[in-house]
């Protein structure tokens, strides 16, 4: 009989080429042997790249005094830390309080993108024993485990690194090989979960091919306030020096799989651009290919606090993440203003116009409305809309335009919010000039881009008509009945800000004698809850395959079954077009 056996931590590269693994010393009576499984030496490297806030921050732990830019955090201390998202309800309650607490000023100073890195120390999640792998801590943290959110990544970089690893399994009854149970799960998988009639089925020859290579998985985080092309040529950095270290370690490794998140996408198509022949494919999720209206919305604005397809439980926890990232337009334009990363995730060229639009809906008399009993019948305004402004009009269609501009009513940024701490006030044209910079760096950074996609490319999207998102901004205002002036597109258009109600609603001055005060209308689009299907679709024609998938969440999406059993296929799938 077989003794039974126990997994023992996983094999470390040796500089010789072998492996080795760490054990005890038992008696003679202990019959259970330690099981360690040693990989293929042809290397495939995973890596995770995260979303917008999905990289935990900290002060600078060496922060210098420049020429150009003091890298001292003025908040915090150097190594202090500045930024690692709530991992779970309690968590998100008590951090809702605690942000709440920060002026603008304070959040301004706190995340100042020159004082900031990449945080290594963050919570993980590490496949356990009874998963039947073993990873140690410092292994999974050398990897960059601990740069990301626990609650968005953890379980994803867990899963890939136990199913992609654990392919077939030998039973001792039958002396058969056997598939592994997820592996099956995944060849019957109905691909209308993800969104398509049929997707190409998974076979025992494409998991054995599989099985000749090790998927060690990284996770690679960055400062997601810089330009992304900054933190894609710091992706590309990691890239190079992962792979380089399996080729000292005498293991055949030519190309990376990366997985992208959000805003990661952008970050790894950019890298992608330089070093395609180090990737061997990518798979993105939710990415905002052509940016996202909700970008606008909430830094002229602050975060949205409900959705219209949200039940009271969700909006709850809306409304604490707002308190986190900032509800009003005051706590987010100083963090976001003039952060090139930030203003990278607005519809940027491609995206359809117009999307942003101006709405009047005027009294007109009044209306009786019936009411359930015979004399329940009431007396209500009856009301009419003017026709939609849209936004930028013919002879403004350059959405940067429209992001550099401080005067208009409608703006983005207002640029007497944007300094509290008085940070650009000495500096050559002030912060007016500094976000004009930042907006030039966005849109150079998009048009570079362009629409540009490794040629191995795979992608989901949320297409969720129960996750609503903002596929265009609407600003909406009503005109009292005892209120006097004609009102058309061209007068509402200039007329002139004056000031903000404590509701948030920006006060509109027509014409010197009509007073409007215009708040944004509530998600309006299917996607994902942030990112609208119009930018996520677009994607589609430019990649070897778009799933429209529904059920989850965009800062989530990796923690959906369906999501996970979809990257593990499509991983599968990358391995086998490598030559």
């Amino acid at each position: 009989m077989r003794e039974p056996t126990r997994p023992l931590p996983s094999l470390v590269p040796l500089p010789n080429g072998g492996w080795a693994v760490d054990s005890f010393m038992s008696s003679v009576d202990y019959t259970i042997r330690g099981l360690g499984l040693v990989p293929p030496n042809s290397i495939i490297p995973v890596i995770v790249v995260p979303g917008i806030m999905g990289t935990n921050l900290r002060a600078k732990r060496a922060p210098r005094l420049g020429r150009k830019e003091d890298e001292r955090n003025k908040m915090v201390g150097a190594g202090d830390l500045v930024w690692r998202p709530p991992n779970g309800k309690i968590d998100g309650m008590l951090d809702s309080f605690h942000w709440d607490t920060f002026s603008p000023k304070e959040r301004q100073l706190l995340f100042d993108p020159a004082t900031l890195e990449v945080d290594d120390l963050g919570p993980i999640h590490l496949p356990t024993a009874e998963d039947g792998y073993v990873l140690s801590e410092a292994e999974v943290r050398q990897r960059g485990w601990g740069e990301v959110h626990a609650d968005s990544y953890g379980r994803l970089l867990a899963e890939l690194q136990t199913r992609l690893n654990q392919t077939f399994e030998f039973d001792d009854s039958s002396k058969r090989r056997l598939i592994r149970q997820h592996w099956k799960d995944i060849m019957a998988y109905d691909p209308k979960k993800w969104g398509v009639r049929e997707f190409t089925a998974l076979t025992e020859s494409d998991l054995e091919k599989h099985a000749r290579n090790y998927f060690p998985v990284y996770a690679v985080g960055y400062n997601w306030l810089l330009d992304c092309d900054v933190s894609s040529r710091s992706l590309e950095q990691r890239i190079i020096s992962i792979i380089e270290s399996w080729k000292r370690a005498k293991r055949q490794c030519d190309k990376v799989v990366l997985i992208t998140h959000s805003m990661g996408g952008l970050v790894a198509r950019a890298c992608a651009r330089r070093i395609p022949e180090k990737i061997a494919g990518i798979v993105h999720g939710v990415m905002p290919a052509m940016g996202a209206p909700v970008a606008y919305r909430r830094i002229a604005c602050g975060v949205e606090s409900g959705s219209p397809g949200n039940g009271p439980a969700k909006n709850l926890e809306a409304s604490r993440l707002a308190k986190i990232l900032g509800s009003s337009t005051e706590v987010t334009t100083p963090v976001l203003a003039a952060s090139a990363g930030a203003l990278e995730l607005l519809p940027n060229h491609l995206y359809p116009q117009p999307w942003l639009h101006i709405r009047i809906i005027k009294a007109t008399g009044m209306v009786r409305v019936a009411g359930r009993g015979a004399h329940d019948d009431v007396m209500r305004e009856k009301e009419t809309a003017l026709d939609y402004i849209h936004l930028p009009n013919a002879r403004t269609p350059n959405p940067y335009d429209l992001y550099r501009d401080f005067k208009s009513w409608y703006r983005l940024i207002n640029p007497a919010l944007a300094d509290p701490a008085k940070k650009y006030q000495l500096q050559p044209g002030g912060i007016e000039e500094a976000v004009r910079k930042a907006v030039g760096i966005a849109e150079k950074f998009h048009r570079e881009l362009g629409e540009y996609f490794h040629p191995n490319t795979y992608a989901f999207y949320g297409d969720d008509q129960s996750q609503f998102s903002y596929g265009h901004v609407r600003w909406t205002a009503r005109q009292t009945s005892g209120s006097t002036g004609a009102l058309t597109p061209s007068n509402v258009t200039v007329g002139k800000f004056i000031g903000h109600t404590a509701a948030g609603e920006r006060r509109v001055l027509v014409e010197g004698k009509t007073e409007l005060r215009f708040s944004t209308d509530a998600q309006d689009s299917r996607g994902d809850g942030t990112v609208p299907s119009l930018s996520g679709a677009g994607v589609t024609g430019k990649v070897k395959k778009a799933f429209p998938t529904r059920g989850h969440d965009h800062q989530f999406s990796f923690t959906s079954n369906d999501a996970l059993m979809l990257t593990l296929r499509l991983i599968v799938q990358i391995s086998q077009e490598m030559a």
